[in-house]
């Protein structure tokens, strides 16, 4: 599958360094590149999981395979990597088995069927996969072996809607959650209520088989990840408030009200509390701290030291642009609280609340126009925001790349800002900018990845 470090991620690269501080704008994305291969799902699957004669290590612990049959599912845009390591390693161990990843990210694998799905919005191939996936865990029994490569994104791409609740139902809660600018955890709470695979579902289905969860480490606090794997603590409940706290129960479906409501007083469809008497453990095979580790170490190599301010932050993208711009202006006009060069590094989940009509865009797009808007003009300071799956929102555009410089030529190519902002239409004022960060899939889905570089001087950077 060759040496993950050999592996371009940036597609676009050229035309991004057509413009602006060249050899900034390219050590900046040196460093993404280098905090998403970090967080590479296919390489912590092979580096956690090895294959000794009929003996299968994952994690610390060992399973004899000789009188084992073993199953394999998954779903999330990072799910493909970590099936297709575990399908080269173990062949025709695998009984059979289905990985449902977003539509476009597909390729063929040797025991494992791949199927194809929509994301952020669920559609008829996400039932259908959420179905294949049941099917798999069914033919599951006693003593037999489920690998399950769950990744963030599984919530829209494995869909199985309880009884009364349409497809549709849920596509409409789900676009009114994601437009109101809620947080994922709140997203989550509605989705998992939503769903006969989620809250620890997954592995009810597959019980008496022991279910062993290969996953990314998303570390949203106060959120239990895999949904589908782990035990939630959230309720019906607690999925009514939300829907009602974002302003958005009188506009829900009426059978989705109706069955968040039933759900309150009827505790036998809730989501599992606890997976006593089940066999289930959790392997994480990639995370946001080892992103950003991966992203300081390329700082440090190329000349930046490096701090890490936060693996986890969260708010709406615009403001995180706001915020991060402040600091790397404090930094380039008073040297504090770092002196340049340096490279300050974040980790998180930005949102986008949408208001009227809106254009295309995504959470790092925004926080990268942002960013431009607010920081001043000296062309020391670059900056980098990308989705570490390469696709940020709605969109095939992973991210931008700014630079001090940025708000000069826009305001000589007539784009607004202000306006792209205002309108959510980050993807177009960045695609004509030539600031959009093009990668394609990553074989990975932990968070956003944002970059700042403040040079010592200009002269550096040409």
């Amino acid at each position: 599958m060759g040496d993950p470090e050999d592996r371009a991620i940036v597609r676009n690269r050229e035309a991004l360094l057509s413009h602006g501080p060249r050899r900034l704008r390219s050590d900046a994305l040196d460093i993404v590149e280098a905090g998403i291969r970090g967080a590479d799902a296919g390489a912590g699957t092979r580096r956690l999981v090895r294959l000794d004669g009929d003996v299968l290590h994952v994690g610390g612990r060992e399973f004899r395979l000789a009188d084992r049959r073993v199953f394999v599912v998954g779903a999330g845009k990072g799910s493909l990597a970590i099936a297709a390591a575990l399908d080269e390693l173990l062949s025709e161990r695998i009984t059979t088995g289905v990985v449902v990843v977003k539509r476009g990210h597909t390729r063929q694998l040797k025991r494992l069927e791949v199927h194809e799905a929509g994301h952020p919005i669920p559609d008829d191939a996400s039932v259908e996969g959420a179905r294949k996936i049941a099917a798999v865990l069914d033919r599951a029994g006693k003593g037999d072996l489920v690998l399950a490569a769950v990744t963030g994104g599984a919530s829209a791409l494995a869909l199985l809607p309880p009884e009364g609740v349409s497809l549709a139902d849920v596509q409409a809660v789900t676009k009114a959650l994601l437009n109101s600018g809620a947080v994922i955890q709140d997203i989550n709470t509605v989705r998992r209520h939503l769903c006969q695979l989620k809250g620890g579902r997954l592995v009810a289905r597959a019980a008496p088989a022991e279910v062993v969860t290969l996953t990314l480490d998303t570390a949203h606090p106060g959120m239990p990840w895999p949904d589908p794997c782990l035990p939630d603590p959230t309720t019906f409940a607690d999925a009514v408030a939300v829907l009602r706290g974002r302003g958005l129960w009188e506009q829900t479906p009426e059978a989705v009200r109706r069955y968040l409501e039933e759900g309150t007083s009827c505790p036998e469809r809730e989501t599992l509390k606890s997976l006593d008497g089940l066999r289930s453990s959790i392997v994480y095979v990639g995370s946001p701290a080892g992103a950003c580790d991966a992203a300081a170490a390329k700082a440090e190599a190329l000349g930046y030291p490096p701090a890490v301010l936060a693996t986890y932050i969260e708010g709406e993208a615009k403001d995180v642009g706001l915020a991060l711009a402040g600091i790397a202006n404090e930094i380039a006009e008073r040297a504090r609280p770092f002196a340049p060069p340096c490279a300050v590094i974040t980790g998180g989940e930005a949102t986008v609340t949408v208001t009227g009509d809106a254009g295309t865009g995504g959470p790092n797009q925004e926080t990268a126009l942002s960013f431009a808007r607010a920081v001043c003009g000296d062309e020391r300071i670059a900056f980098c925001a990308v989705d570490t799956d390469g696709t940020d929102g709605p969109t095939d555009i992973a991210g931008g790349l700014i630079d001090g410089g940025t708000a000069g030529r826009a305001a000589r190519a007539g784009v607004d800002l202000a306006e792209a902002l205002r309108r959510h239409g980050s993807s177009a004022a960045l695609t004509r900018l030539g600031e959009a960060v093009v990668t394609g899939h990553t074989d990975t889905n932990v968070m956003n990845l944002r970059v700042v570089l403040i040079a010592a001087t200009e002269g550096e950077n040409t």
